[in-house]
């Protein structure tokens, strides 16, 4: 049945005796501060900031404390970056299908240029001949002539009416946009080198699953390397070193790893990278300066200058017991803002002026919330059946002792995702609720090394699936959980984790909420294929384990497949305008549920799409599943 979860739902939960926390609205709305960037000379930081259900975005002297304010309303706005001292980059997003394109309904980014003295917008690729205006990607921000300039990516149609993906400068007085290279066929990313001219390109052919990297020389282009096979193939990830080698994602001996193409043509030494790294660039060169990875449950930050490496761990001592996170610097390095995440206070963000040893808060990213609406989070380790080791977090509820506890397992997407020790929104909301929550970082997470990743192929239903009810039975051992009181959420991959734990693994779970979640893996690879290509559904059959998308494998693997018998009381929450995984997915469960004698109940959120970027429909969701896991699973 499909049900709407009112107001007064909200109003009743909020108040309703087993609440121990704030009301559901303080986690589950839009965080107070989705993004933030400081200018190039360190004189302005900008953020994005929400109220309700509309975003702003707030540019602030750190001198004067003047602030320019932007109301972006109910737009997605996804990122900030500053082009020049003057000149800032605000991208979002929105879901869409472009008349005249054949192309399948999806995310389209565009990106406007706010300039801060003239207090004037400029829509980027607003001039655009023969072009979608839109921009893939990331704008590349360089210095030419030592003047700062913005390249990016878009689509160009040739005179046959194919696309390419061609390369633009963006003139910052007047936003217009100039081809600076048409793209060759098939070009999927390119990188522009530290003089502005376009230094290499990557290309890959759909029908042969070659990719093909082009590198600049004088005279023009040639193929520097190449590589056969839709799935692992190179990816281009910056500049090098020097600010004229090209760093490019690989896999060697089926470990990811960072390599350097020299400007003479040769690769340097090979780097081995975990799947979470994220590579540093110098703010104002561009150019590689160092790297960040989650390490067991700690960030570390690794750069290559000591002098970078000692303002770091400088910030990292002042903030002792912590997660701080490195967001954004001014070109000189002296003038930062971070994110902070404090088990006690929760996450924050701050700007740091190394020179001057000062440092302010900039503010809470949930504002709404105090340390009596924290719950403890605890790093838990434990074998799976197999012996494999496997690693997580536990949410206990405030106020509570950690005896024979009611358990929500809370999966994450992916599912090469993996959960993280900072504040987790989901989690502490249904923790302040009464349940302790489990986050498993099953096999097939990204994080952990190459062979813990491929240790998830073939396994949906499988050993993925019960890496999450092994950790079930090690809470139970431990006397922390109550087994006969634990209920499975999850969302994207998560979601499949959900209807699978109800219909595959059974026997663990008293109840199921799905949010996007996959439930027919055959009608899914199909989709796939037909509006993301063939990359995007060989990797569906790498981690589902089967031959092509007819195998037989993928029905048994599929929760709608599996309906009948099931007595699981089961949720179902999916975004109309969901582009990643389609609400045909929840649809087709709700039948097969409905045929089998259990009706599910369904939450359609019109306007939403896959990553629940509204805050009134996230709130929706949270309560719809709070609600569920009250009536089914109480938590006192």
């Amino acid at each position: 049945m499909l049900i709407r979860v009112m107001a007064l739902a909200a109003a009743w939960l909020a108040s309703a005796s087993v609440a121990m926390g704030a009301p559901l609205e303080a986690y589950g709305k839009l965080p107070s501060i989705e993004a933030a960037a400081m200018s190039p000379d360190g004189e302005r930081f900008a953020v994005i900031t929400t109220t309700g259900e509309a975003r702003q975005i707030v540019v602030k002297e750190i001198a004067t404390g003047k602030a320019n304010v932007i109301n972006a309303g109910a737009a997605k706005v996804r990122d900030l970056d500053w082009a020049s001292p003057q000149h800032l980059l605000i991208t979002a997003s929105v879901t869409a299908t472009i008349a005249n394109v054949i192309a399948p309904r999806q995310e389209y980014t565009t990106v406007v240029l706010y300039d801060v003295v003239a207090n004037r917008q400029t829509r980027l690729m607003h001039d655009a001949k023969s072009s979608l205006n839109i921009v893939l990607g990331t704008p590349f921000r360089r210095m030419v002539d030592g003047k700062p300039a913005v390249f990016v990516q878009g689509v160009r149609f040739d005179s046959t009416g194919r696309g390419r993906v061609a390369l633009y400068r963006i003139d910052l007085k007047s936003g217009s946009s100039k081809v600076i290279h048409e793209g060759f066929p098939n070009t999927e990313q390119w990188l522009v080198g530290g003089d502005g001219q376009p230094a290499a390109a990557s290309v890959f052919d759909h029908t042969t699953g070659t990719w093909t990297l082009k590198v600049k020389v004088a005279g023009g282009w040639k193929d520097a390397m190449r590589s056969e096979g839709y799935l692992d193939r190179p990816s281009l990830a910056g500049l090098g070193r020097d600010g004229r080698s090209i760093l490019l994602f690989d896999e060697v001996d089926d470990e990811r790893v960072l390599r350097e193409l020299n400007a003479d043509g040769t690769f340097s030494e090979a780097i081995a990278t975990k799947g979470g790294d994220q590579l540093l660039f110098d703010p104002g060169g561009h150019h590689l300066i160092g790297s960040r990875s989650l390490v067991g449950d700690e960030f570390r930050y690794d750069f290559l200058g000591p002098a970078d490496q000692k303002v770091w761990r400088s910030i990292e001592a002042a903030y002792r017991g912590q997660h701080v996170q490195l967001l954004s610097w001014s070109n000189n390095r002296e003038r930062i803002l971070i994110r902070v995440d404090s088990p006690t206070e929760g996450p924050g963000i701050a700007y740091v002026d190394w020179k001057t040893k000062r440092s302010d808060w900039v503010g809470a990213i949930y504002r709404d919330l105090t340390e009596r609406d924290l719950a403890q989070v605890k790093p838990v380790k434990f074998k799976a059946a197999d012996g494999l080791e496997l690693s997580g977090y536990l949410t206990l509820p405030h106020g509570r002792d950690a005896r024979k506890l009611p358990l929500v397992v809370l999966a994450h997407g992916g599912p090469a995702a993996r959960d993280r020790p900072t504040f987790d929104w989901w989690s502490q909301a249904l923790a302040s609720r009464g349940y302790a929550v489990l986050q498993v970082n099953f096999r097939g997470s990204a994080g952990f090394g190459a062979k813990f990743l491929e240790a998830g192929y073939g396994q949906w239903g499988r050993k993925m699936q019960t890496d999450l009810s092994d950790g079930v039975r090690h809470l139970a051992g431990q006397g922390i959980v109550d087994p006969a009181r634990v209920c499975i959420v999850g969302a994207s991959y998560g979601g499949y984790a959900a209807l699978a734990g109800a219909t595959l693994d059974r026997g663990v779970y008293r109840c199921a909420a799905s949010v996007a979640g996959v439930s027919d893996l055959q009608r899914m690879v199909a989709w796939s294929k037909t509006n993301k290509g063939r990359t995007a559904q060989k990797y569906w059959i790498r981690f589902m384990g089967a031959d092509d998308p007819n195998d037989p494998v993928l029905r048994e693997l599929s929760p709608a497949a599996k309906a009948d018998g099931v007595t699981t009381p089961i949720l179902l929450v999916h975004g109309r305008d969901d582009t990643v995984v389609p609400m045909e997915q929840s649809a087709i469960m709700e039948r097969a549920l409905k045929k089998a004698g259990n009706p599910a109940e369904m939450v359609v959120m019109s306007g939403e799409d896959h990553w629940l970027s509204r805050g009134e429909t996230r709130l929706r969701m949270l309560n719809a599943v709070a609600i569920f896991l009250e009536k089914n699973n109480p938590p006192s």
